[in-house]
């Protein structure tokens, strides 16, 4: 063999792997994905992952079918992707009771952070800081005043022991030193029911489930727990104007099994980044009270991480016991 052809052989060889990767790449899909979804249908998650779907079908060609796996906690959807092909063909739609509920269930069969790569973020929702109209306190500072002056004699509602709007509530008892004292329902609507009905004095809520609450005067809403301020409601006031560092949102994205090779997942990224710049796309999500969110995949791991790291400290201050 000349040491021509030996060279050209060598660097065939090199370029090989990559050449396959971008064929691969080109590739995909070539059949219908699966998206599951560890919550039932008719939920805002349930929502936002039918609207991801579309999203990912319009811009990659092939139907995704939205599969709701709805039961313990977004375990058994989270299980069945990390025991699918790594293959991109069977996607997780992510959200924040994923990290709870991997914390709040050490002995789960997978380590979520470890078995599920991040793909990329969607979507994140303001929560509402909300209160009965009854209760004679207009904002953060009269609300945290009057607790104080009240250890325990307010009623703070959830839709459920470690839900993203109980935490938000843990926290907030955190930073402040406030004493209130928490009530778990079985989901958000009848925990919004008890509070329009004056049962319950207080509430950090998903804006979605109740911003027509507030829109209508039956609740009267302090301030959201973003950042910011948002569209949805941008004269009201973030809870961290009063509680400085105060920050919680509810937020969505989507995982696939460890080892997806990272072509398919940079397609994947890309096609939702693409649909989340879309007006029409933009237009839907602010119906649903959410803001867009993509986020690339290393990022959402950074996000994903950072929320295990914040929610570990609010679980240790308010005692909720890990099974």
């Amino acid at each position: 063999m000349t040491r021509r052809r030996f060279l050209k052989l060598a660097a065939t060889a090199v370029a090989l792997p990559a050449l396959l990767r971008t064929a691969r790449a080109d590739a995909y899909p070539s059949r219908p994905i699966h998206l599951l979804v560890g919550f039932p249908p008719g939920g805002t998650a349930d929502t936002l992952a039918r609207l991801t779907g579309q999203i990912l079908s319009e811009r990659l060609g092939q139907p995704v079918v939205v599969e709701n796996r709805g039961a313990a906690g977004s375990s058994i959807a989270t299980e069945d992707a990390v025991r699918a092909p790594a293959d991109g063909y069977t996607l997780l739609f992510v959200a924040s009771p994923n990290v709870i509920n991997a914390m709040l269930n050490p002995s789960l069969t997978f380590n979520f952070v470890r078995d599920i790569a991040p793909v990329g973020g969607v979507c994140q929702n303001p929560l509402i800081l909300e209160v009965n109209p009854s209760l004679p306190v207009r904002t953060v500072a009269e609300l945290i005043a009057y607790a104080r002056a009240h250890p325990g004699e307010l009623n703070m509602a959830s839709g459920g022991i470690g839900s993203t709007p109980h935490l938000a509530g843990e926290l907030f008892k955190m930073m402040t030193g406030v004493n209130m004292l928490h009530v778990p329902y079985r989901g958000d609507a009848p925990a919004v029911v008890d509070l329009l009905a004056g049962q319950m004095q207080v509430m950090f809520d998903i804006a979605v489930v109740s911003l027509p609450h507030v829109r209508a005067g039956k609740l009267r809403a302090l301030a959201v727990t973003t950042a910011a301020p948002v569209p949805i409601l941008p004269e009201l006031p973030t809870v961290g104007d009063f509680v400085p560092g105060y920050e919680v949102v509810a937020w969505q994205g989507i995982g696939a099994p460890k080892d997806t090779p990272a072509d398919i997942i940079g397609k994947l990224n890309a096609a939702i980044a693409a649909g989340l710049a879309d007006p029409r796309i933009k237009a839907r999500l602010a119906d649903l009270g959410g803001l867009p969110m993509p986020l690339p995949a290393a990022d959402f791991g950074k996000l994903i991480a950072g929320e295990i790291d914040k929610w570990a400290k609010v679980l240790k201050f308010a005692g909720i016991k890990t099974n």
